[in-house]
């Protein structure tokens, strides 16, 4: 399932010849993906401009003129090319040539901008819903989920008011859309072990012990570590392009690179990266998710 990292370089990607640009045609090629289609689906985006475009956790979010919104999933195997009449084509070092069989492109944008949005979903996890912008808070899609990792209100203290009390383990928290939205397996195990906590570690000692107002409930010393961790570790997958492990595509086909800058993720059995450490990277199977960490140098 496509990270944070993943959608955000996603929009970076379709920004260009989205935003600002009008739909001439909007054309749903069969009837559902995860779900149906809106039976307006199509008239409702029909010469609509897109006044911005934006991420809200694993969301991609278009704002219309006509005041509703587009939101868009990108599922488990959905992916957006950009077709420009001239073929042009950016490879870079990365690069994955996708293949010309249309049979799994479901979902077409044709952009004022001379471009062709194209949306890709072999396994039809993804889906698309107009929305009005002034009924987002009580969309269930979108309807509590916790602050933005990378936003200004996401801090020390806000994680520690969130894992407050939680008997849960550490990985689990972070994993609750609810506490902080977008984080994923991926991005969550290199965070842990880039601020050198165990995934095993009771949320709660993210916040001190006793009454709120009292010295209790304030941000401890592995809370801010562990935020310092999530920037660093997000903000250096967008800037490589997310992580490609299976299907995860930019929209110029190139592929994301992050991957190659793992230091637990995938790398059971071998030598932790942590200066010093010397220990070895273990795997072990936590809430249904395979959760990758040192044992010797995160506590």
């Amino acid at each position: 399932m496509p990270e944070l990292p993943e959608v955000e370089t996603v929009r970076r990607g379709l920004q260009p010849v989205m935003e600002g640009a009008k739909i001439l045609k909007a054309e749903a090629r069969r009837p559902d993906l995860r779900f149906p289609f809106q039976p307006d689906f199509v008239a409702r985006l029909k010469g609509q401009v897109v006044t911005g475009l934006g991420r809200r956790a694993k969301y991609l979010m278009a704002d219309l003129a006509s005041g509703d919104v587009l939101l868009m999933h990108l599922g488990m195997s959905g992916s957006f090319r950009v077709v420009k009449p001239d073929n042009e084509a950016a490879p870079g070092e990365f690069h994955y040539p996708r293949g010309k069989d249309s049979t799994h492109d479901h979902v077409l944008f044709r952009m004022s901008s001379g471009a062709d949005i194209v949306f890709n979903d072999p396994r039809r996890f993804g889906y698309m819903k107009v929305i009005a912008r002034n009924a987002l808070d009580d969309e269930p899609l979108l309807r509590g989920l916790g602050p933005e990792p990378l936003g200004n209100e996401f801090d020390a203290a806000m994680l520690a008011r969130s894992c407050e009390g939680k008997t849960t383990s550490l990985k689990a928290a972070l994993l609750d859309q609810r506490v902080v939205a977008g984080l994923g397996n991926i991005y969550v195990c290199e965070a842990l072990h880039r601020s050198h906590l165990s995934p095993r570690r009771i949320a709660a000692t993210l916040a001190t012990k006793g009454r709120k107002g009292a010295g209790g409930g304030e941000p401890t010393d592995h809370a801010k570590r562990l935020v310092s961790a999530i920037h660093t570790v997000l903000n250096d997958a967008i800037k490589a392009g997310g992580s490609s492990l299976r299907d995860h595509r930019q929209t110029s086909g190139e592929l994301g690179y992050f991957q190659h800058s793992f230091k637990v993720y995938d790398r059971e059995g071998e030598k932790c990266t942590t200066p010093g450490c010397g220990g070895t990277v273990k795997r072990f199977t936590q809430n249904g998710r395979s959760t990758f960490w040192c044992p010797k140098c995160q506590k």
